[in-house]
């Protein structure tokens, strides 16, 4: 059994070079449209895409935070939720927890917050007293904007440690540049104040340095008593006789030690649970870092819209651009060509009309035909476009009728209680008609399907065969066009 997924846009080529199979499935979701061109050609690739409002066409989604897509309607659980796991799975849940390689690479970073949080601390301290004591003079400003931009520097670093231990992978601000091309020291000085980056860099620098005191202390101390106590069997035999340790948990030297095979057994509980608890608050911390380095060190939203747009833009410029050409090509030809052809057909038939008229009547009714063929041609070219059933009757009936010029047979269904917006249903009819050519191109498959629901705000869209399955996206630039 094979399947295959929907992707946003209709970017993927018409012959698609990757074998069909591996479960794919794509969700398009209502919210904000994005400029895109009409029907299949309007938007970059991805897995997810917005219905938009007045506009046609798909953007990329690159909120990683955003909802999943709704699971399969005929799955029985969220595949996020698995159901009950084994007493072996809990146990190595409970040791990737506490030891983990996430754990530790996230631990590392919350250790490392103080050194680099402390150093960071004392120079924006010191550099913003200065250059503020100094804003009377002359140089106290361009001292200021010296600061804020070593500051912002810093933020690279930031950002490569957090994208090394955290895996969070921020994107670099825009650099800093002057506007209508100035490059006096006047203008350099104005972009720097003016730069929303630098002021948030110095505000992270500020607020970093409490928070990696906390972060320091709460992961030192709870590793340290948590292998302490776990490894205190390990003192207690390798140290021997009257020399194995003890702890003194009243802590004023008169109080009760654990010192016995027994206690070190209870030593060594405690010290696992602590260690538990660390890896579960380490995870805790390293998420608000997360968000202390995305909020404050990574590019404004009114940057990253900004950025969003102009790849879009991009998308849609190469797309119209590919789209013009490939209408010219099949007007130049196709029905350009017979045309040509129907013209100088009807002008031999008018010189024979007067000499041959049996055959001036057989060349205009071979002209009556070029005619045809030439009308089926521009309808062919109108529904590569957008077709009208698409437009007239949606998705369930245009899809129907895809369905039926597939060489293996189709079910189709549709289950959406209104209409999507005519970019999305678009998109849909294009990518399905698209997947439905690698069923009959690669899969070898004797059935295959397309069900289009909505689960709340998201539209699903899985197209499956019960071919041979094995599809790669490295393997052509079928459905790496799709995905």
């Amino acid at each position: 059994m094979s399947s295959q997924g929907a992707a946003t846009g209709g970017g993927g080529n018409r012959d698609a070079d990757t074998a069909t199979g591996g479960e794919r499935r794509t969700a398009f979701r209502d919210g904000d449209g994005a400029p895109g061109g009409h029907g299949r050609h309007g938007g970059s690739a991805g897995h997810t895409a917005r219905e938009g409002h007045g506009h046609a066409g798909a953007r990329e989604h690159r909120d990683t935070a955003s909802p999943k897509p709704a699971p399969n309607r005929r799955d029985h659980r969220h595949p996020d939720h698995p159901g009950r796991t084994g007493a072996g799975g809990g146990v190595r849940a409970a040791v990737r927890l506490a030891v983990g390689a996430r754990t530790l690479r996230e631990g590392a970073h919350l250790l490392l917050n103080f050194p680099i949080a402390s150093a960071l601390f004392v120079f924006a301290v010191t550099g913003l007293t200065v250059a503020g004591g100094l804003l009377v003079l002359v140089v106290g400003l361009p001292l200021l904007c010296l600061v804020l931009v070593a500051v912002r520097g810093v933020g690279f670093l930031e950002r490569a440690r957090a994208r090394a231990l955290l895996r969070l992978d921020v994107p670099d601000p825009r650099p800093l540049r002057p506007r209508g091309g100035r490059r006096n020291a006047t203008a350099w000085i104005g972009v720097v104040l003016r730069s929303g980056e630098c002021w948030r860099a110095t505000v992270y620098a500020l607020v970093h340095f409490p928070w990696a005191i906390f972060t320091f202390c709460t992961v030192l101390s709870l590793w340290a008593a948590g292998l302490g106590l776990a490894t205190m069997p390990l003192w207690a035999w390798a140290l021997g006789g009257n020399h194995g340790p003890g702890i003194n948990v009243d802590g004023r030297g008169g109080g009760w030690i654990w010192d016995s095979p027994p206690e070190y057994a209870l030593g060594l509980v405690v010290g696992c649970l602590l260690l538990l608890l660390a890896g579960g608050v380490i995870r805790g911390l390293a998420h608000v870092d997360r968000m202390l380095v995305a909020g404050l060190l990574g590019p404004s939203a009114e940057q990253s819209r900004i950025e969003e747009l102009e790849t879009n833009r991009s998308v849609v410029v190469d797309t119209s651009s590919a789209d013009l050409q490939r209408i010219e090509r099949d007007l130049h030809d196709g029905a350009q060509a017979r045309l040509v052809a129907l013209a100088m057909s009807l002008g031999l038939a008018k010189e024979k009309f007067d000499e041959d008229p049996e055959t001036a009547a057989r060349m205009v009714d071979e002209a009556h035909g070029e005619v045809k063929l030439a009308l089926q041609e521009l309808r062919d070219l109108a529904r590569g476009i957008r077709p009208a059933i698409l437009t007239d009757r949606g998705l369930g009936p245009s899809l129907s009728a895809v369905a039926s010029r597939c060489t293996v047979p189709v079910k189709v269904e549709v289950d959406l209680p209104q209409r999507p917006a005519e970019a999305i249903e678009g998109i849909v009819y294009f990518t399905v008609s698209e997947l439905l050519q690698n069923v009959s191109k690669h899969s070898g498959g004797t059935s295959a399907m397309v069900d289009i629901w909505r689960a709340g705000e998201w539209l699903m869209v899985q197209v499956a065969d019960d071919g041979r399955g094995g599809a790669r996206e490295e393997g052509g630039t079928g459905l790496a066009g799709l995905a």
